[in-house]
């Protein structure tokens, strides 16, 4: 079924977390774009936003609780064609550092 992704990289610029993470589509999701083309890539988009979206808060907290940054807001894309997903976090203000751990 499920698995995670194959890369990820971590970046803070300004206020800005952004998460980029690789290799992200299984076998089924890759198939499923490739035979239903256009329909097959809104149906995969549409069904990982609705999944960001329900495991936000739970994101949100991971992100806080890893580096001590209060989560403004998020925003989340993926790519179809390459496997690659994108989450960006939102700060109340300039990002220096994470807290220590």
């Amino acid at each position: 079924m499920g698995r995670g992704p194959k890369h990820i990289q971590a970046h803070l610029l300004g206020d800005l977390l952004v998460v980029r993470l690789q290799g992200v589509l299984t076998a089924a999701e890759q198939h499923l774009v490739k035979t239903m083309n256009n329909h097959g890539r809104d149906l995969l988009k549409q069904v990982r936003t609705h999944l960001i979206e329900t495991a936000r808060p739970i994101m949100e907290a991971m992100v806080e609780k890893v580096t001590g940054i209060k989560v403004v807001t998020m925003h989340h894309d993926i790519s179809t064609l390459t496997g690659e997903e994108v989450v960006l976090f939102t700060s109340p203000g300039r990002l220096t550092s994470v807290k220590q751990r």
